[in-house]
C-alpha cells in the first residue's frame, strides 16, 4: 500500500475564482488541472478543484498500460486483452491508503482522469477499426497529485491539501501554494484561429449518414442511434480562453480543463456519465433537444412542444429504459425519481430524468462504471449494436468524445460528466464533435440541424476567445 502524509490548510475563498486560481499555478506547476461546476445553489455541486503536481499515474493506451507509483520508476507492461485494463485500474485504485478527517471530506482522496468513448474496448466484447484512428491519447488516463485545492462556493471556503508520499521523508510546501493563490498577478496570453474550420463529413454525406441510421431503425436493428460528426480549427496562442469563453457562455454543472501538456481536453459538459456516493449509483439521461430563442415566452413555449413531442419523447423513454438496464446489471432497488424534466441550458432545452439503484453488496463501483460505459445518451439502443453501427458509419474514430471526464475516490465514489460540449487540443488544433440521435421517425434535416445547435456554444466560444 501506498501511504500520503496529508496537511491541510483553510483560506477564504470570497476574492478568489477557480479561473483566477488556475491561472496562477500552471506556470509553476506544469499539466494542472482544473474541474469546476457552475451549479453552486446545492451543497452537492458547490466544489470546484485545482489540481497540482501528479505524484502517481496510470494510463492505457490501446493495450499498452503505464503505472507510475509515487517515487517509483514508471512500470509498462503490455495486456493479453482489453478487459485487463479495468481490473488493472481497480488494483492501481486500491493500492492507495489515505487518512482524512470527518470535516474534510472533499473529493481530495482519489484521482482526477478520464476514460475516452473508445475505452469501451477494456469493458465489452468489441473492437473498433483500427484504420480510423485520427488523433491518438491514452484511452484511459488518471492521476493523483500532490495538491489540491478546494473550494466550497456553498460556504465561501478554500482548502489546501497536500498529500505527500509517505516515502519521500519531505517536509510540506503548502505555504508556497498559499502564496500563488494570494498573488495578485497572473499572465495572460492571446488566441486566434488559423484558416477555416473543417469537417469529416459534407452535409450531403452526413445527410446520407443519417438516412443510413434511420434505415437500422426501420429494420430493427437499433431503436436509437446517436451518430455524430466531427469538426476541426487551427489556432494560435492560448486554448484556456476559450475555455474562459465557453464557461460564461454555456455554464453547466460540469466544467473542466484538463492539460497533459502534449494534449489538453476542456469543456462545459451538462451531463453526468454516472455518479456513485455512499454506494449509490445515478445515471442522469439527457434526450430531446430542441433550441432555445433567448425569448423567455417563446422558450417556454419551445419547452412544452418539447415535452409533448413524440419523437423527442420516444427517444427519452428508450434512454431512460437503457440506464434503468445498465443499472440493474449490478444494482437492486433501480427507479426512476425524476421522470422528464425540463431544463433550460445557453442554446438549448432538454429533457432531463433521474435514474437510481443501490449497488449490489461486494460488487466494484468500477464494474458499475463499466456496465452503464459509453452513455446511451452517446451511443444509443440496445447499445451493442449501436456501437458497431457507430464504428461503421462514422468514418473518424471518436477518440475523446463521449467518453467521461472527472473523479473517482479510493474508497469507490465516483463523478464524471461526459465529454460533450468539448474541445481536445492537440498539436494547435482543436477538435469538436456533436452528435443527433437517430430514430426511425427522424427528419433527415432536423437531426442535421441538431447537430449545429449543439455546435452554437463552441463556434461563439471561439469567436468570445479573440477578443479577450
Amino acid at each position: 500500500m501506498y501511504r500520503f502524509i496529508n496537511t491541510h490548510a483553510e483560506l477564504l475563498a470570497d476574492t478568489v475564482t477557480p479561473v483566477s486560481i488556475y491561472l496562477r499555478v500552471r506556470d509553476r506547476f506544469a499539466n494542472s488541472l482544473l474541474l469546476e461546476s457552475s451549479d453552486y445553489h446545492g451543497a452537492d455541486n458547490s466544489y470546484s478543484f485545482i489540481c497540482c503536481e501528479p505524484v502517481a499515474e496510470f494510463a492505457v493506451t490501446d493495450k499498452e498500460l503505464r503505472i507510475q507509483y509515487p517515487g517509483k520508476s514508471e512500470e509498462k507492461s503490455t495486456l493479453e486483452s482489453y478487459d485487463q485494463a479495468l481490473a488493472a485500474l481497480s488494483t492501481f485504485s486500491k493500492s492507495f491508503e489515505y487518512k482524512q478527517e470527518e470535516h474534510q471530506k472533499f473529493a481530495s482522496h482519489g484521482l482526477f482522469g478520464y476514460m475516452t468513448y473508445d475505452a469501451v474496448q477494456s469493458f465489452e466484447e468489441i473492437t473498433f477499426d483500427k484504420e480510423k484512428v485520427d488523433t491518438e491519447i491514452p484511452q484511459i488516463r488518471y492521476q493523483a497529485f500532490r495538491y489540491v485545492i478546494a473550494i466550497n462556493h456553498f460556504k465561501n471556503e478554500l482548502h489546501i491539501f497536500e498529500h505527500i508520499p509517505e516515502e519521500e521523508n519531505s517536509e510540506s510546501n503548502i505555504e508556497e501554494i498559499k502564496t500563488l493563490i494570494k498573488s495578485k498577478n497572473f499572465p495572460a496570453y492571446h488566441f486566434s484561429r488559423i484558416g477555416e474550420e473543417t469537417t469529416n463529413f459534407t452535409d450531403k454525406e452526413f445527410l446520407e449518414v443519417i438516412k443510413k441510421g434511420k434505415d437500422h431503425c426501420f429494420r430493427g436493428d437499433v431503436f436509437q442511434i446517436v451518430l455524430s460528426r466531427r469538426y476541426q480549427q487551427n489556432f494560435q496562442g492560448d486554448e484556456f480562453n476559450v475555455y474562459r469563453a465557453l464557461r460564461s457562455i454555456n455554464p453547466s454543472p460540469y466544467l473542466f480543463y484538463f492539460d497533459y501538456g502534449t494534449y489538453k481536453i476542456f469543456g462545459s459538459s451538462p451531463e453526468a456519465q454516472i455518479i456513485i456516493k455512499d454506494k449509490q449509483a445515478t445515471i442522469h439521461p439527457i434526450a430531446g433537444t430542441f433550441k432555445r430563442t433567448g425569448n423567455d415566452k417563446k422558450d417556454a413555449e419551445i419547452a412544452q412542444e418539447l415535452y409533448n413531442d413524440p419523437k423527442e419523447n420516444s427517444e427519452h423513454v428508450m434512454l431512460v429504459d437503457l440506464a434503468r438496464n445498465d443499472l440493474s446489471r449490478n444494482g437492486d432497488n433501480v427507479e426512476v425519481e425524476v421522470f422528464k424534466e425540463i431544463q433550460y441550458y445557453s442554446h438549448l432545452i432538454h429533457l432531463v430524468s433521474k435514474v437510481n439503484g443501490q449497488l449490489t453488496e461486494g460488487t466494484d463501483p468500477l464494474r458499475v462504471v463499466a456496465d452503464t460505459f459509453p452513455a446511451g445518451t452517446l451511443s444509443g439502443s440496445p447499445k451493442y449494436k449501436a456501437m458497431e453501427l457507430i464504428d461503421k458509419y462514422e468514418n473518424v474514430r471518436r477518440s475523446f468524445y463521449g467518453g467521461a471526464i472527472g473523479f473517482m475516490s479510493f474508497d469507490g465514489d465516483f463523478n464524471h460528466a461526459i465529454m460533450i460540449r468539448s474541445f481536445l487540443s492537440i498539436d494547435n488544433q482543436l477538435t469538436y464533435r456533436a452528435g443527433a440521435g437517430v430514430v426511425a421517425q427522424s427528419s433527415e434535416e432536423s437531426e442535421l440541424q441538431e447537430v449545429h445547435n449543439k455546435l452554437a456554444a463552441l463556434r461563439n466560444a471561439l469567436d468570445k476567445a479573440e477578443n479577450l
